[in-house]
């Protein structure tokens, strides 16, 4: 980039910048630049397109250049700018927590869509960032909603969304695979969870803004059909009879995973994500 500021507008940063991220094989350059210019501007991405010849200053310049690279070294746009939509909440993101993603946004509407308004008690086990109470309770104000994590890091940026977004959501620090969880003083009703489905050997298949920025833990387990069961068996020993658990599942391993719910205890079923792929499953106690 020129310091020449009478070479640089809206529409010739984003031209360059679009075919520098494409040589750097940055997913969706031109979305990336937009997005990176529109912050810098503080105006909407659409606007951009109002504001072609709009000149950029050096100052605006200054704060543009390093952003460009650290999106060409593929770091997540999320990252970069410091927060995400989600539904209707703006969440905080950063190196602590896996930035949410669309299908976990269609797993919070199929929640709300099988639940009025009518108080009631939610867990979110492994909540990361808090999206999922966090935009629960902005639809739903008078549910009880509690979130729990391994990871104190994860857990300190969930309060501070739940802050962000004004809405009152106890988060606590447990783990799925201790009793400590079971002895945690919390009766949900309903039970979500969105937990790591990735497996190790797949790391290789995910893109670099994915596998070298995003939190590992949050991302991968080495036994994802052992990962389900501990969930299920946490519900089982704590919904109510007609409780519910919703669950964001591995496509390739939906089946296998609904095969862990017994018929006896479980009316489960499995749901299409919008990319038609096996991403859900929903559960009933018997």
């Amino acid at each position: 980039m020129s310091s020449k500021v009478e070479e640089w507008t809206v529409l010739s940063m984003m031209e360059w910048a679009t075919d520098y991220f494409k040589k750097n094989d940055i997913p969706d350059p031109r979305h990336s630049i937009e997005w990176l210019l529109a912050e810098t501007l503080g105006i909407k991405r659409l606007n951009l397109y109002l504001k072609y010849d709009r000149p950029l200053s050096e100052g605006e310049l200054n704060e543009l250049r390093p952003l460009v690279k650290r999106r060409a070294r593929h770091e997540p746009l999320q990252y970069i700018v410091g927060f995400t939509d989600f539904l209707n909440a703006r969440i905080s993101v950063d190196e602590r927590v896996l930035i949410p993603r669309i299908e976990t946004e269609q797993l919070v509407e199929i929640v709300l869509d099988n639940h009025d308004t009518n108080a009631l008690t939610l867990l979110d086990i492994g909540t990361g960032s808090g999206c999922i109470p966090i935009a629960l309770k902005m639809e739903r104000p008078n549910w009880n909603i509690h979130g729990v994590d391994i990871s104190d890091e994860a857990l300190s940026l969930a309060k501070e969304n739940a802050a962000q977004n004004e809405v009152d959501i106890h988060f606590f620090k447990g783990d799925l695979f201790s009793s400590e969880l079971l002895d945690h003083n919390t009766t949900p009703e309903v039970i979500i969870s969105n937990p790591p489905y990735v497996r190790p050997d797949e790391e290789e298949l995910l893109e670099p803004q994915v596998k070298d920025f995003e939190p590992h833990q949050a991302l991968f387990t080495d036994d994802i059909l052992n990962m389900y069961q501990q969930i299920i068996s946490f519900s089982e020993q704590t919904l109510p009879e007609n409780g519910h658990l919703y669950l964001e599942l591995h496509e390739h391993y939906a089946e296998n995973i609904l095969q862990l719910f017994e018929q006896n205890t479980w009316q489960s079923r499995l749901k299409e994500d919008y990319d038609n792929k096996q991403r859900f499953l929903i559960a009933k106690r018997r």
